[in-house]
Formats: C-alpha cells, sequence, structure tokens
C-alpha cells in the first residue's frame, strides 16, 4: 500500500514546517534505498536469458558439472493413467517439518481415479538435522514406525514413496545420490550416499516393520504429478516455500546425462543454486550478500536466497536496520530482538502486507519484536515488506518464464497451451505473492497460455501416484 504525501516541488520544502517536512523527507529517503529492490523488464529478460544458458549447460554432458542449473533426470517418464490402484505410503522431507502420508488410490469413473490420504507431521530436532545420517533417518524410521501403529497397518508391506527435497543425481526411479543438503540441514555422512539406502537401512535397523520403498522424488516432481491428476496439461511442476525450485517435462534428446531419444523425461532444474558462476552478481544486493555470508551455506542456493522463505523476512530485518542506521525508522533505535537473526519471521512479511489499513496488525508484530512504532513506521515498514517480497515474485518469474519459453521453442510451438502446479508456503500463504507471480510470467512468456494449479498435499500424493506408476511399471515388465 503506497504511503500518501502531498506532491510538493523541492523549493516548497523550506517553507514548510519542520515537522511536515521530516516526513516528506523521510519517505523520500526511505523510497530512493528500496528503489535498489526494483527489477526493470529489461533486467528480468537478462536474468531469464542467463537461466536459459546455465539449463543448457546442465543438459549437455560437457558442460554439466560446472553448470550452475544441474537440470538432473529423475526417470519419471510416464505419467498417471488412472488404472493405477491400490494403499500406498508416502514420506515428505523437505523442511524443518516431516510429513508420513497413507495414501488410497482407487478407481473412479469420471477421472480414472480417485485418492484419498491421512496424514500426520512431525517435527524434526535439530540434533537430527545437524547431527548425522544415521541419526536422521533414525529419527524418521521412528516417525514412519509411530504412523503406522496409530493406523494399524504395521503388519502390511506397502510400496513406499519418498518426496525428498533436496539436490539429488538420480541413478534410477529408487536410487539417487544426495549432491549436498540445503535450507539448514547439515546431518554428516548423507552427501555422496544413496537417500534410499539410508531409508532401508535405518528401516533395517528398526526391525519392527518392513516397507518396499520404489520410487523417490523431488517436492516439485510429486507437486506436478499431483496437479496432473487434476489437469493432463500439467507438465511444469514448481515450489515456492521454505526453498524455491521447479521441474518440467524435457524433450529425451536434450538430456545427454541419460541414454534415449524417444518421448520426455521430467527434469528437476535444481534451478536454487543458479547464479554459482556469477549470473547474479549485478542483482545482489548488501543485503543479500549479509544473507549469504552467515548462511550454513555461503556461496551456494543465491538464486534461493533471494526469492525463498527461508531468507525472506531475514531480507526485511536488515533492510530495517538500514533505514534505522540512517535515522529514518524507529528514532534511529532498533530493539534487541530486531537485532537478533531471523526474528523478523517470513510470516511476519505475510501479515505486514495482509494489513487492513488501520496498522493494528503491523504494530501488534513490531511491539513483539520490541519497537513501538508511529504511523509512519509502520508505514515504512510495510514498504520494505513489499519491495522484498515483490523482488522475490519477479525473480521467480523470471525462473519460470525461462522455463516455458524453452518448453515452447523446442517444441516448435508458436504457441503453446501449458499447466504449472506450484506448491510452498509462500505461494500459498503471502497475499500478494501469486498476482505478482503471475502477472510478470505472463508478460515475459507472451506465445504462452499458462494455467496455475494450487497443489493441495502435492508431495506426498504425487510421491504415491509416482509410487503406483512405479509399480505398476515393474509389474509389466516382469510379465514380458
Amino acid at each position: 500500500m503506497p504511503v500518501k504525501t502531498p506532491a510538493v516541488e523541492s523549493h516548497q520544502m523550506v517553507n514548510m514546517p519542520c515537522v511536515y517536512r521530516s516526513m516528506v523527507e523521510r519517505i523520500f529517503m526511505v523510497e530512493q534505498i528500496l528503489s535498489e529492490f526494483r527489477l526493470e523488464k529489461e533486467d528480468l529478460k537478462e536474468v531469464m536469458g542467463r537461466m536459459q544458458r546455465e539449463m543448457d549447460r546442465g543438459l549437455r554432458v560437457e558442460t554439466h558439472e560446472e553448470a550452475s542449473v544441474k537440470m538432473l533426470p529423475t526417470y519419471v517418464c510416464s505419467t498417471p493413467e488412472g488404472s493405477e490402484v491400490g494403499d500406498f505410503l508416502a514420506l515428505d522431507l523437505g523442511g524443518t517439518n516431516f510429513r508420513v502420508m497413507l495414501v488410497k488410490v482407487g478407481e473412479d469413473e469420471e477421472r480414472g481415479w480417485k485418492v484419498e490420504t491421512k496424514h500426520q507431521m512431525y517435527s524434526i530436532p535439530e540434533d537430527a538435522m545437524t547431527g548425522t545420517a544415521e541419526m536422521l533417518f533414525d529419527y524418521i524410521a521412528e516417525c514412519i514406525s509411530d504412523f503406522l501403529d496409530k493406523h494399524h497397518i504395521k503388519h502390511k508391506k506397502l510400496p513406499l514413496g519418498f518426496t525428498f527435497s533436496f539436490p539429488v543425481r538420480h541413478e534410477d526411479i529408487d536410487k539417487g545420490i544426495l549432491l549436498n543438503w540445503t535450507k539448514g540441514f547439515k546431518a554428516s555422512g548423507a552427501e555422496g550416499n544413496n537417500v534410499v539406502g539410508l531409508l532401508r537401512d535405518a528401516i533395517k535397523r528398526r526391525g519392527d516393520f518392513e516397507m518396499d520403498v520404489v520410487a523417490m522424488v523431488n517436492d516439485t516432481v510429486a507437486t506436478m504429478i499431483s496437479c496432473y491428476y487434476e489437469d493432463r496439461s500439467c507438465e511444469v511442476g514448481m515450489i515456492v516455500g521454505t526453498g524455491c525450485n521447479a521441474c518440467y517435462m524435457e524433450e529425451m534428446g536434450t538430456v545427454e546425462l541419460v541414454e534415449g531419444e524417444e518421448g520426455r523425461m521430467c527434469v528437476n532444474t535444481e534451478w536454487g543454486a543458479f547464479g554459482a558462476n556469477g549470473e547474479l552478481e549485478e542483482f545482489r544486493l548488501e543485503y543479500d550478500r549479509v544473507v549469504d555470508e552467515t548462511s550454513l551455506n555461503p556461496g551456494q542456493q543465491l538464486y534461493e536466497k533471494l526469492i525463498s522463505g527461508k531468507y525472506m523476512g531475514e531480507l526485511v530485518r536488515l533492510v530495517l536496520l538500514k533505514l534505522v542506521n540512517e535515522e529514518l525508522l524507529f528514532d534511529g533505535e532498533a530493539s534487541e530482538q530486531l537485532k537478533t537473526h531471523f526474528s523478523f519471521e517470513t510470516r511476519y512479511v505475510s501479515q505486514v502486507e495482509s494489513d487492513s489499513g488501520d496498522r493494528k496488525q503491523i504494530y501488534n508484530i513490531l511491539s513483539t519484536l520490541g519497537v513501538l512504532p508511529s504511523e509512519l513506521d509502520c508505514d515504512i515498514v510495510r514498504l520494505a515488506c513489499e519491495s522484498v517480497s515483490t523482488r522475490s515474485a519477479h525473480m521467480c518469474g523470471a525462473g519460470l518464464a525461462a522455463v516455458i519459453n524453452r518448453m515452447r521453442e523446442h517444441r516448435s510451438q508458436e504457441e503453446m497451451k501449458i499447466t504449472v502446479g506450484v506448491d510452498g508456503s509462500v505461494y500459498k500463504l503471502h497475499p500478494c505473492f501469486q498476482a505478482r507471480f503471475h502477472k510478470i510470467v505472463r508478460e515475459l512468456t507472451p506465445h504462452s497460455d499458462i494455467t496455475f494449479i494450487q497443489s493441495e498435499e502435492g508431495s506426498g500424493r504425487g510421491a504415491a501416484l509416482i509410487s503406483a506408476v512405479a509399480c505398476k511399471m515393474a509389474a509389466c515388465m516382469l510379465t514380458q
């Protein structure tokens, strides 16, 4: 919401009352500082072009290693047809919460199949996230055991689909090597190892249940497949939450890391690492550099750090401190809470921008951070939040536009109709992100007709549907 100030010529300022002049000057200076976050359309086109170049490099054998966008093959080539039925277990690990889900896939006359789910959320302790791989996967196995007990299905050996939302190099649909942790995870002994193997070992160590791990997928892939259930045109999956990433169906002929020329395979872009080769340097601000330098993975996931929910609130906090230091906010005094890393949570950004205009919500948030703001302070905080979240939406939009334009060109289509399945807390909960994001994507893809579908329980349901496909394919191979 723009702050309303009367239009005044600079020469008029000398005749203004001191208090009034101060307010106008403050807003002017604040807007000057925040203008750094504004990205022009030409900037976004430049980002889009660089993203496409890195995507090409990631797909080619000779440039894959040094490419910042790894374009990882997922071995997901088939989409559900509707004849896959049964009970499946789905696991979803992609942030500080871990989810176990029972998914019942049944036949449906209208859609081909129907999906019913029951799930339980478990919080991952800090020591499991940053301890050893054995500790982390033992905790996951403990959660599965608890879930099976609660639903009285411990006696069943169910097919299991594992949504694992970290960079993985797949060697098959049920085998993937963890390249590196992101999003605050640091469990030692996992990087460079087969994640499905680590899970199977933990289940074996417990010894109180059996599971058939048939597929491991990224959350973007699970989201795409889940939304395909709603719309058969869905060939792109995207997450904008704690992290940010996208996948899409790529022509097999261009996926050099996998043999075969026919058909399409889902490629996990892992675009969060875009920028590792300097592609984003002129777009990164002082706040971005501080966020990166103080993170658990400095120099990595630079594109994600401009966009995702893990960092959005912290970027706003750093902006607010800058405005305090310039004596443009809170009378030049920052509270101890505001000086504390990650004290301005990303959910506060959504809440600030959801404020109805009476500033009560903004006032309450700032009060919890030890600040007693004026009305103008509240308006300035809102401007800061809008600047950071708008840049996030626009940067993210440039990435998706790069993917969609590439798909259209490689399919030699003058006009392409495409559906994008999206999940993630920022996309779902921020009051303005969707509108800003959709608008810029459509502006950057003039020859595509894009439909956006918001995924519901996408990670778990998608993993189960991919498991259903994997089981069916395995059964077909056995009968051949």
